[in-house]
């Protein structure tokens, strides 16, 4: 009673600046005494992850006073913390181990008994990484007199944000410019309850407590493959579920994407493809069953598993922000719409990433936030979303950038093709891992480079050059008489260029 009589009297003394309306009644913005003080800002980022603790530390950098607000505990967002970063971590260790553990070690002499997995070890390698990387960003907030406020923001008007913490308290920040950049969330699928133990997300297929005899993946898109090939490498048998009629996803090669489910067959991974989930049950002794039928129609089956892996997709986290209250309305895909310069449709209120339109990935983030704060501070604002690269964490990785072969078809281009397949690189040779090629597109007239896709190991790596290639507008002959060291495996990318401008490799 006695908490109800001061919150009244609170409500008395302050309540001639506080009323707003809301759903066209008068309501209180109820204000307590563990508030903090309101703080001014020039520019208050929403979101901590790759966009928005970039874009953060850019404004900073040039003078603006910055807030950035974040609801969890942790800073980074879904990459840093259950996406991007613990992914790669568990990739890489689970490829140490299946080299050790079958016949790829014993076949370059080296001979091991006794292997066995420590699962918990190989859990807290990626809880280290994940936390020496989060715990970077924090510092580097310091650093560059970031203000980091912890909550879960809302827009509370054209200028003020509201952060509220997990025990109810709130801190205003009123600000000149909101950057929205709250990234994304796992996409649910209809009828099927995740409950991130036996039926997963990615969060959870990333701390899974044992090794599951049976993993299905529903999706055999880049998170489904990566994820599979982790738990696969581990000891699972692993079969994803696809509605499409290849492997990749969105935006991969259908050549590359042929061989790519090839090496994965080869590994062990089975695919269902052309594939439709109806759903899945629990049974009383604990496994699923996974109701699929053809995409086309047709018999239904039943398959069984230990742990079933969702990952249909993500979606953009736009609810609940507040976005309504200042006349910001949706796409029909939940994205915000902006213009070029990431500007809503109010004047100082700014969106990236995931939520806006676009590739959802933490590169095209990173470098929306860093263009958008520029703009803000009157520099220029120019993106080319048809240089930004994707890249499949696989054993043998994929990469790629620019046109598919396929949308040049369709789009009517003149087009030459160069490959160079990796069998025929020393440097790939040396190091028994020879699967995968180099695949180059050419516009047929001027040369210029239109796409590059790589399969192969280290092709994250390899299709930086092709994207800088792209940017600079280079032919494919001014890559093939670019001098590449030797013996490289990025050689097998200059060969690509040199039989995509001169019609013929050298080395193959």
């Amino acid at each position: 009673m006695q908490a109800c009589t001061q919150l009244y009297r609170s409500l008395a003394t302050r309540s001639h600046h506080l009323p707003f309306k809301l759903h066209g009644a008068t309501a209180l913005s109820v204000r307590t005494y563990a508030d903090k003080a309101e703080i001014d800002a020039d520019v208050t980022v929403v979101g901590s992850g790759p966009g928005g603790y970039v874009a953060a530390i850019k404004a900073a950098q040039l003078g603006f006073k910055t807030v950035c607000v974040e609801k969890n505990a942790t800073l980074g967002g879904t990459c840093l913390n259950v996406g991007c970063i613990p992914s790669k971590a568990l990739l890489n260790n689970s490829h140490l181990y299946k080299m050790a553990h079958g016949k790829d070690f014993e076949s370059r002499g080296i001979e091991i008994s006794g292997i066995s997995l420590n699962l918990e070890k190989m859990m807290a390698q990626k809880s280290g990484a994940v936390k020496a990387l989060t715990g970077g960003i924090a510092h580097l907030f310091k650093q560059n007199k970031v203000t980091h406020v912890n909550g879960f923001g809302k827009i509370t008007g054209k200028n003020q944000v509201t952060a509220t913490a997990a025990d109810g308290t709130q801190q205003v920040i009123n600000t000149k410019n909101i950057l929205i950049a709250t990234g994304s969330e796992v996409t649910p699928f209809p009828g099927i309850q995740i409950d991130e133990e036996s039926i997963v997300s990615s969060t959870g297929a990333l701390s899974l407590s044992k090794v599951p005899e049976e993993l299905i993946v529903i999706g055999a898109g880049v998170i489904g493959v990566e994820l599979g090939s982790v738990w696969q490498r581990l000891g699972s048998t692993v079969t994803a579920v696809e509605f499409l009629g290849h492997v990749g996803g969105m935006g991969i090669d259908m050549e590359i994407s042929k061989n790519f489910q090839r090496i994965l067959q080869k590994q062990g991974l089975k695919f269902k493809l052309s594939t439709k989930v109806l759903g899945a049950t629990k049974r009383p002794d604990g496994k699923i069953d996974v109701a699929v039928e053809a995409a086309a129609g047709g018999k239904n089956e039943t398959l069984t598993c230990d742990v079933l892996l969702v990952c249909i997709g993500r979606r953009p986290y736009t609810q609940n922000l507040g976005l309504e209250s200042v006349g910001i309305e949706l796409d029909n895909r939940g994205r915000i719409p902006v213009n070029n310069r990431f500007q809503t449709k109010v004047h100082g209120i700014y969106a990236i990433g995931d939520v806006v339109a676009g590739p959802m990935l933490a590169h095209k983030a990173e470098d929306e936030g860093i263009i958008c704060i520029e703009g803000m501070a009157g520099g220029a604002v120019h993106i080319d979303y048809n240089c930004v690269p994707s890249v499949i964490y696989t054993h043998p990785e994929v990469a790629w950038v620019g046109k598919t072969e396929e949308q040049l078809k369709q789009e009517g281009v003149p087009y030459k093709v160069g490959k160079f397949p990796f069998a025929a690189n020393s440097r790939a040779k040396t190091n028994a891992d020879t699967d995968g090629l180099v695949k180059i597109l050419s516009h047929k007239e001027t040369d210029r480079m239109l796409g590059a896709h790589i399969l192969g190991t280290g092709a994250g790596e390899m299709i930086n050059e092709a994207a800088l290639a792209m940017e600079y507008g280079a032919s494919c002959e001014d890559v093939a008489r670019v001098c590449h060291a030797h013996p490289t495996v990025s050689e097998a990318f200059r060969e690509a260029n040199l039989a995509a401008s001169f019609g013929k490799a050298i080395n193959f």
